[in-house]
């Protein structure tokens, strides 16, 4: 994954997820074969990543391989 100024020019969509105040908040947007992510608190900082990739994180976020994390 790698970081970059963002880009108002994307169609970003926030997580249904989010806070309801606007704070953090996780926005999404798809560019050709990358999927963009960025928080509301840093907008500037972009982590970028392929779909495959997204979705093996989120499989492994359902599967509970992150919990340790949190816990």
């Amino acid at each position: 994954m790698r970081k970059s100024g963002k880009n108002s020019e994307f169609q970003w969509q926030k997580s249904s997820f989010s806070g309801g105040g606007g704070e953090q908040c996780l926005h999404i947007a798809k560019k050709d074969d990358a999927i963009m992510l960025c928080e509301s608190d840093d907008p500037a900082t972009i982590i970028t990543t392929s779909p495959e990739k997204l979705a093996a994180f989120i499989a492994g976020v359902k599967a509970g391989e992150f919990d340790h994390f949190v816990s």
